[in-house]
């Protein structure tokens, strides 16, 4: 989760739900509620710990933010040397996930297949939008934050991407790779404010719409591949900031593959990245069947 949220256009909540963890993530946030505030001031832990679900928690948080902080610094390489075949590996990924996400809907109704529409068209129409300046104001971070935690948690809507429309996602990309805490703490704090409060209304609508709520997510996800299409051109727009010019990426042109040994290798790597994510299912189902044989 913490390697696909970097990545402009793939969601940390994609891999999640591949993985089986999804509903009980959302569900172990929104345990942060006055239950968890009362066993706080008893100063009774056991039980705090076991209602907020920590381990699991911990666990998860851990391994996000290793990943979080290694693979910002192999991207701002990876980015520069081979941006083409980064995007086609995360493009396998996130196609090979609409078929795995979209598994788990128990009955496509009509309701069901107009969210699925519904998701296409807004995580498709995303790429024509014109990412903002950037802001370091503490305010924006903090906005900024809040958007960005609850875009990542959905599956299909990039919180990387996010931040590239609201213009601070090389901010804080660079932040987290030299640490710069004048940054990091007004952005984490909006993103913990986020996430406690969107995760609530999440894990209310996932258990009395659980197969609505997974067709409008299936529908981000494959919309996302707009997003995430390898053969595209950034449009770039440079602008004179204290005596320097500065670049940013504004958009993208979309072109067709051709047919070069680069080409070839990006394609191997979209199927590697299906490949993956099929495993990935595969394990997450054994280690169901498992769990049931113990119990």
């Amino acid at each position: 989760m913490g390697a696909a949220n970097v990545i402009p256009g793939v969601s940390g909540g994609t891999i999640a739900v591949i993985t089986g963890v999804f509903e009980r993530l959302i569900e172990a946030i929104s345990k942060f509620d006055s239950i968890a505030l009362k066993l706080l001031i008893k100063k009774d832990i056991k039980k705090l710990l076991q209602h907020i679900d920590f381990i699991f928690l911990l666990s998860l948080g851990i391994g996000a933010i290793i990943s979080l902080i290694s693979l910002a610094k192999l991207l701002d390489l990876l980015f520069l040397e081979h941006k083409l075949l980064v995007w086609a590996f995360f493009f396998g990924l996130i196609l090979a996930s609409v078929f795995a996400v979209g598994k788990t809907v128990h009955s496509w109704n009509k309701a069901s297949i107009v969210l699925f529409i519904i998701g296409v068209v807004i995580a498709g129409s995303m790429v024509f939008l014109t990412p903002s300046s950037g802001n370091n104001s503490t305010f924006y971070l903090l906005l900024c934050g809040a958007v960005a935690m609850c875009s990542m948690i959905l599956p299909g809507l990039s919180g990387s991407f996010v931040l590239l429309l609201m213009g601070n996602y090389e901010l804080i990309i660079s932040s987290i790779s030299q640490f710069k805490l004048d940054v990091l703490i007004p952005f984490g704090l909006g993103a913990i404010l986020g996430i406690l409060l969107f995760s609530k209304l999440l894990s209310l609508v996932f258990k009395n719409y659980h197969d609505q709520t997974i067709s409008l997510l299936t529908g981000f996800i494959l919309g996302s591949l707009a997003l995430l299409w390898p053969w595209k051109n950034e449009v770039i727009n440079s602008q004179l900031i204290d005596n320097r010019v500065v670049e940013k990426v504004v958009g993208y042109t979309y072109a067709l593959p051709s047919y070069t040994g680069e080409t070839l290798f990006a394609l191997i790597l979209i199927i590697a990245g299906a490949l993956l994510i099929f495993w990935t299912e595969k394990n997450q189902k054994n280690n169901k069947d498992l769990n049931l044989l113990c119990s």
